[in-house]
């Protein structure tokens, strides 16, 4: 067994009595866990937090640091949170369990976008609890095809996979997703990307929380091309440990599938991703470095 296979063997068995013990716990005992790891890592092990106290200060040029710092210290103890969630998965077993979870808002559109069978793309970020986001919206309003990006440690991967699988929603890998993607809104199901990291091929870049930065085109592209509609769906804290899901509709008829209109439909679904951002900043992952490649003359490099 080579040292790499050795660490990934330690990090799945340690990833597998973590998820014993949590699930073991009251929730609000499996909370008051989270908050602890967040506080150790944003305070003691300071694991990339001159990274997001740095995004969050640009991004918000009038808080003071103090509040920089509270801010960040809120965003590790959600996705904090968030991990321990993942572990809990399998416990999410019913549509009670995930009603007592979730309240979702799916809006007109979605409901007839289901009742006729018709394909939807829902793009979303990594916002609030996008987990729970994804298999409570499979268990309460459709089966979701969710394209994911796979993990370092492939056993991780592989079980994660199969709890996110549990209640009937499909993972497709993001290197397959172009082919399957459009095989499922044919089929008139429902596809979910998050559209909020900048993509590595660098083809097209739009301000996005006042940088220039790379933007995916692929939810653009797959709706237009299959003319489906294209929603935000966006999953947020409310307190007493439950999220609410608010879905927006993203307009599409004054668009087709040319390269342009393409590039439009990324900028607006770009725009409401990001006023989700402004107006709940704690609940976003700013511990990517989000603003890595600006296109030319970018506001700012990346950190």
């Amino acid at each position: 067994m080579t040292l790499k296979k050795f660490r990934q063997l330690l990090g799945y068995q340690a990833f597998m009595l973590l998820g014993m013990l949590v699930r073991s716990l009251k929730r609000t005992h499996s909370v008051a866990l989270a908050h602890f790891i967040g506080d150790v890592i944003f305070h003691v092990l300071r694991i990339r937090r001159s990274l997001v106290e740095e995004n969050i200060s640009i991004v918000f040029p009038d808080k003071s640091p103090k509040e920089v710092r509270c801010l960040a210290g809120q965003v590790y103890r959600n996705q904090a949170e968030n991990i321990i969630e993942v572990l809990r998965l399998p416990l999410v077993q019913t549509r009670e369990d995930a009603e007592a979870l979730i309240e979702i808002e799916p809006g007109d559109f979605l409901l007839r976008t289901r009742d006729k069978g018709k394909g939807a793309v829902m793009v979303s970020a990594h916002f609030g609890n996008w987990e729970l986001l994804g298999l409570c919206t499979g268990m309460l309003i459709a089966p979701l095809t969710i394209v994911v990006k796979r993990l370092r440690n492939r056993a991780i991967d592989r079980k994660i996979n199969q709890w996110r699988s549990l209640r009937g929603n499909k993972m497709v890998y993001a290197s397959k997703a172009p082919r399957v993607a459009l095989s499922t809104l044919r089929q008139g199901g429902l596809l979910t990307l998050l559209a909020d990291q900048s993509d590595p091929d660098e083809g097209f870049f739009t301000p996005f929380l006042g940088r220039t930065t790379s933007v995916f085109l692929g939810p653009a592209f797959l709706a237009l091309k299959t003319g489906v509609p294209l929603f935000a769906g966006m999953c947020r804290r409310i307190g007493g440990g439950r999220y609410k899901v608010e879905m927006q509709e993203v307009p599409t008829d004054d668009l087709t599938g040319s390269k342009d209109d393409i590039e439009e439909l990324a900028r607006r679904y770009t725009r409401v991703l990001e006023s989700y951002i402004y107006r709940y900043p704690e609940e976003w992952f700013w511990l990517h470095d989000r603003w890595k490649r600006t296109g030319p003359g970018g506001e700012a490099q990346g950190t």
